[in-house]
This record gives C-alpha cells, sequence and structure tokens, in this order.
C-alpha cells in the first residue's frame, strides 16, 4: 500500500492577510511537485499583481471578474495592476464565469436558481476560495490556457486577498466531472477548534 503525505494549512480566519503565506505555501508546493502553472483569483487586481510578482517565472494565469460584474460596462481590474501584472509576463483570462452567466440571469429574472448556482454552493461550503478555484479552472480550460491532462496549482480567496489554494486537475465545463481536486494547500476554517477566539 502506497500513501502520499501532504500537510495542509488552516488559516483562523479568512481574508486577505493570508495572502502571502498562500502563496508561499503554494510556491513551496509546486516545486515539491514540479508543477508550473498557477491560476490567481482576482478582481481590482491587487492579488493578481502580488501574485504576479511572488511566483515570478512561472506560468501565472490571473482571472479576473466578467466585464459587467458589478454593474454594465465596468471591469474592475484596474489599469495600474493590469499593467503590473502584464510587466510581469503573466496572463489575464477575463470571461464568463463558469457557474454564472445565463443561469445567473434566470434567477435574477424569475427567482429560481439554476444547477451551475447550485454547484457554486455546494462548494461553498468548504469555503468561498474552494468555488473560485474550481470555477476558474473550468474557464481556463474553456479558455485553451491550461490542459487538462495536467495539474497545476489555483488559488482564491474570500472577498479579497488569498486563503485558499489547491492542486488540482482542471476539465472544460462541458466536462464538469472530470475535475479533480488532487490536494487543498491552505484554506480558512473559522469555526476549527484551534481557530476559535
Amino acid at each position: 500500500m502506497s500513501e502520499i503525505a501532504a500537510s495542509c494549512v488552516y488559516f483562523s480566519r479568512p481574508g486577505p492577510s493570508n495572502t502571502t503565506r498562500a502563496l508561499e505555501l503554494s510556491r513551496a508546493r509546486a516545486e515539491a511537485l514540479g508543477i508550473g502553472t498557477f491560476l490567481v483569483a482576482t478582481t481590482t487586481g491587487a492579488t493578481g499583481a502580488q501574485a504576479a510578482r511572488e511566483l515570478d517565472g512561472l506560468n501565472v494565469i490571473v482571472v479576473t471578474h466578467a466585464a459587467g460584474f458589478r454593474e454594465p460596462d465596468t471591469q474592475e481590474l484596474t489599469g495600474e495592476n493590469r499593467a503590473a501584472i502584464e510587466a510581469t509576463g503573466a496572463s489575464i483570462l477575463t470571461c464568463q464565469h463558469a457557474f454564472g452567466g445565463v443561469g445567473r440571469a434566470v434567477r435574477k429574472k424569475l427567482g429560481t436558481y439554476q444547477l451551475e448556482e447550485i454547484i457554486a454552493f455546494t462548494l461553498r461550503t468548504f469555503c468561498e476560495g474552494i468555488k473560485v478555484v474550481a470555477e476558474m479552472a473550468l474557464m481556463a480550460a474553456d479558455a485553451g490556457l491550461v490542459r487538462t491532462d495536467m495539474p497545476l496549482i489555483a488559488i482564491a480567496g474570500t472577498g479579497r486577498g488569498a486563503d485558499t489554494a489547491v492542486v488540482l486537475k482542471p476539465a472544460n465545463a462541458q466536462a464538469f466531472f472530470d475535475l479533480k481536486f488532487l490536494e487543498i494547500i491552505c484554506m480558512p476554517s473559522p469555526g476549527h477548534p484551534q481557530g476559535r477566539d
């Protein structure tokens, strides 16, 4: 019988205060596993720019909100952060969210949840970041930016910053159930007995 021992760090609180540590843990795990591709969630671009700097020399794909996510005809990624990300050689992916889109339009108009939002709520039972890393993996695979037969590290957070990182094997959205979580590197666990005040 063979086994793999890997540690997981649980943050006592979610949020951006964990970003630097999440990136450090991700880089260390990538080096141990020989992984060179990272997906990083960002809204304004601050987390994406920090990740692009700290993961310099690796294949970093920064995934933004879709244009119009907060309000019509707007993009939350700032010009300054876009320039900082691109200056490192990192890529930027902006496209429709895999767990949103037309299904979200149906919910807003008709008041009924569609399948992709039910999947999103289910993944959030772990934490917000787990939902986001899965969603990004589908989006990046559909955009042709990552392969579906090679693991990568996906990094996301709760609101702002990064507090969740996983090793996963991506899939195209139409093959959602082929997406595989291989390891959880870190995630917030505010209800963990060790993290209670």
